[in-house]
């Protein structure tokens, strides 16, 4: 996967703090911090607009951080997060080595139309993230998963799921990701009072019709 540049600029003292970081948001910035390779942390800042660039709504995706020329890879840590509004507030960020493997969470991606799902099943997602082992250019941004074979009472393990080249999943092999369980009991019963309203319909409708028929008469 090709890592994105994302600008950012060092924070000044006065920016730093309670006080700092809320005037670096009321400018449009985003405060950050970045550390790691035996780096001194450093606090920095980004345009908000910097963030259509990549998928904020995960974490652990790998970046390239980009100031006054020089560029590094770093992977995001943490995303904090406005509790009511959603909107990004903080991001950690962790440089890394191209020649040393990291380990990181990705999503796993349903893919396609189950059969059992049309036949009245439910998908049922049970592992949404896996963790994953690799060097930071073969980073997925998912692991997809293909439901088009599975009928009413399949499941998909960990070891069922097919990695890129150069990944491995160190997850436990026997854990369930998904599985297509049979419709609940109350949806059946309803199906089931509708299919005999319908036969119980044209009853009531011949009844109807005879009676005025002798009111007629």
């Amino acid at each position: 996967m090709d890592q994105v540049v994302l600008n950012f600029e060092p924070r000044s003292k006065e920016e730093i703090g309670k006080q700092g970081v809320k005037r670096v948001r009321s400018a449009g910035f985003i405060p950050a911090i970045v550390y790691g390779a035996g780096k001194k942390p450093q606090a920095i800042k980004l345009d908000r607009k910097e963030l259509h660039k990549i998928d904020i709504h995960h974490e652990n995706v790998v970046v390239n951080l980009l100031s006054e020329g020089r560029k590094q890879i770093a992977l995001i840590k943490e995303v904090q997060r406005h509790p009511v509004n959603n909107e990004v507030l903080h991001i950690d960020f962790e440089y890394i080595s191209l020649r040393e493997k990291i380990r990181l969470k990705v999503p796993v991606v349903a893919k396609g139309e189950s059969p059992g799902v049309k036949a009245g099943g439910i998908l049922e997602h049970l592992l949404w993230e896996v963790e994953i082992e690799c060097f930071p250019a073969n980073v997925p941004e998912q692991i997809d998963v293909d439901v088009s074979n599975l009928n009413i009472g399949d499941l998909i393990y960990v070891k069922d799921l097919r990695a890129p080249e150069g990944v491995k999943i160190v997850e436990e092999p026997e854990q369930i990701v998904l599985s297509i369980e049979p419709p609940k009991e109350e949806e059946i019963e309803v199906k089931e009072e509708l299919g005999e309203k319908e036969k119980e319909e044209p009853e009531v409708i011949r009844k109807g019709k005879e009676e005025k028929e002798e009111e007629g008469e």
